[in-house]
């Protein structure tokens, strides 16, 4: 069975992390997805690289893809593009904003030469506004965003810290302009027009913080606004940002009753995590643990100034408890009980998993050049049009010759833009 984007082509020019993870979800699909590089290749190939440009960060984000090398600063490299856009259905870019239209691959350009393309434009803070041009990343985006100050992580020096060890924005970001994607195809099957998808790592941070960014009279005069101005205060007093962050924390007990049960813990081996959201399941939780906390209690305050310590309190009875036995002896229980809990497991660990192996989340590939691997499988599966990891990530250049072949580029073709430096080649 063919998968629900089989015959659909996709032309990638993308670094770092979005677009790849855009690539990869429709390559996942079953689209034909051609990565562009620059003849050294994304710079990405030689992060922590052991063996030269296949580092295992660059393979992970560009499985079930090809590659194309075009020097795009080359004279000669705008009019190749354009005479491949034709025999394409979708762009996928993550340049900032006017590095397209300078290079000649922007929407308003190759749309005319292909009414039908679909061309998803992932930027850092959007395609217009005072910061259109500005540089952006994951951990930039974080910072401006608000969402590392959400987490509140400072590092040894009590500067900010990122909220996370993989780029969360980057790869959310990824996903929804796959989606956007499918839509706009879903769109064109109707209509026969295609269109243009825009998708900022700004936006994407603030959905995942709307709860925090949304703005609700009631609840910002009684909550937001005097934290805003404790913020402005601090600020303007010369704190540090770990005071300032600091400050966060202060509004903790508000959530009090899920905190105790929605968290992590030590145990006499190992650490666990629960996530008792419901009271049924805090509930469950209190009676394994012998605890009679009150802050599942219509009177309880959580807000009160003495509440605090109070919540302290219970929280080390908790502590005290898990202590007694190991982290995979807790579990156990409170899954028997219903209650959602985990032992915290490392990355590393998680291809010999057990879950991991039984419901085939990782996939069995070759590379050309380092050999037999496992790689993290499609994160969607579908039961009448297969997902599928369906190739390695690409050797440098391995299918340029191949890609411009089948656009209608002859050998004698393909041979002059070798030597004008145009493109290149790499193993196949």
């Amino acid at each position: 069975m063919s998968g629900a984007l089989d015959g659909i082509r996709v032309l990638e020019f993308s670094q770092i992390v979005a677009g790849p993870v855009c690539g990869i979800l429709l390559s996942d699909m079953g689209a034909d997805v051609i990565k562009v590089e620059p003849p050294e290749g994304e710079a990405r190939r030689n992060s922590g690289a052991v063996v030269p440009n296949e580092g295992k960060y660059f393979q992970s984000l560009n499985r079930g893809k090809r590659s194309l090398t075009i020097d795009l600063s080359r004279p000669g490299a705008t009019a190749l593009v354009h005479r491949l856009i034709p025999n394409f259905d979708v762009v996928i870019i993550n340049y900032r904003t006017g590095v397209a239209k300078r290079l000649g691959i922007d929407y308003p350009t190759l749309s005319k030469l292909n009414p039908r393309l679909i061309y998803a434009n992932i930027t850092g803070f959007g395609d217009s506004g005072p910061h259109a041009t500005r540089a952006g990343s994951d951990i930039v985006a974080q910072a401006y965003s608000g969402l590392m100050a959400a987490e509140g992580k400072v590092d040894d020096f009590g500067a900010p810290a990122p909220i996370i060890g993989t780029t969360l924005i980057d790869r959310v970001s990824g996903n929804a302009a796959a989606v956007g994607i499918c839509a706009a195809l879903y769109h064109r099957e109707q209509t026969g027009a295609g269109q243009e998808i825009n998708v900022s790592l700004l936006q994407t941070a603030l959905e995942l913080l709307s709860p925090n960014v949304m703005r609700e009279p009631v609840q910002d005069v009684t909550v937001r606004d005097p934290f805003v101005a404790e913020l402005a205060a601090k600020r303007a007093s010369g704190a540090k940002y770990d005071e300032i962050v600091h400050l966060r924390k202060g509004q903790a007990p508000r959530f009090a009753s899920h905190r105790l049960f929605y968290g992590g813990y030590h145990t006499g081996e190992g650490a666990l995590v629960l996530g008792a959201l419901t009271l049924q399941n805090r509930n469950a939780a209190r009676a394994i643990l012998g605890i009679d906390d009150e802050t599942d209690r219509p009177e309880f305050n959580a807000a009160a100034p003495d509440s605090r310590a109070r919540i302290e309190a219970w929280r080390l009875q908790i502590q005290e408890r898990l202590m007694q036995r190991t982290a995979d002896e807790w579990v156990a229980e409170f899954l028997a009980a219903g209650v959602p809990a985990s032992t915290v497991n490392f990355a590393e660990e998680m291809s010999d998993d057990v879950q991991v192996v039984a419901t085939g989340m990782m996939v069995d590939l070759t590379h050309a050049v380092t050999g037999p691997q496992k790689v993290v499988g499609p994160v969607v599966r579908m039961s009448a049009t297969p997902t599928a990891a369906s190739r390695p990530s690409p050797p440098l250049g391995g299918h340029t010759r191949e890609v411009l072949r089948e656009s209608g580029f002859s050998d004698d073709e393909v041979a002059a833009l070798v030597a004008q430096g145009v493109v290149s080649e790499g193993p196949g």
